[in-house]
């Protein structure tokens, strides 16, 4: 999805990063606006040292292999390297990584699906029906009439 000046959102993990970045600008401005485009390249290189939670690792270290504590660092260590090490380097940590990741969306899902239950819906059962704008815009006129219909029941078995 494209992001605009207004809507800068295009999924929940870029609300994440733009809302950490402005935070960081925040801290280096120290009430200077002028300045944040210069700030930008330290802000960022700053973000990519702090190790995610869900992958365990530095964001630089999943691209280049390691965890840089200059700038320079990246291209003494991108230009000194034989490419096929540093590949097969890259290859074995994005497996671990990929591994890292699945583990704890398991455990998000676990966690997230602790209080839910299972329902199964017989012929006869009752249900309330939730309404929304974008389903049945001609019936709700307001944001202030009820949200649900119901209860309702199904098909009766003959």
């Amino acid at each position: 999805m494209f992001s605009t000046t207004c809507h800068p959102q295009t999924d929940g993990q870029i609300e994440v990063v733009n809302r950490t970045f402005g935070q960081k600008l925040r801290c280096f401005i120290f009430g200077n606006a002028r300045v944040w485009e210069n700030l930008l390249p330290h802000v960022e290189f700053a973000y990519n040292r702090v190790v995610n939670s869900t992958t365990s690792h530095f964001p630089f270290e999943v691209v280049y292999g390691f965890n840089p504590l200059t700038p320079r660092d990246i291209l003494d260590d991108v230009l000194c390297k034989d490419g096929f090490e540093k590949a097969s380097i890259i290859k074995d940590l994005h497996n671990h990584i990929k591994l890292q990741i699945e583990k704890k969306v398991g455990k998000y899902a676990e966690n997230g699906n602790k209080r839910r239950k299972a329902l199964v819906f017989e012929i006869g059962d009752w249900v309330w029906l939730h309404l929304r704008n974008d389903h049945f815009p001609t019936q709700r006129k307001s944001k202030l009439m009820p949200h649900g219909e119901g209860p309702f029941s199904g098909p009766q078995e003959d």
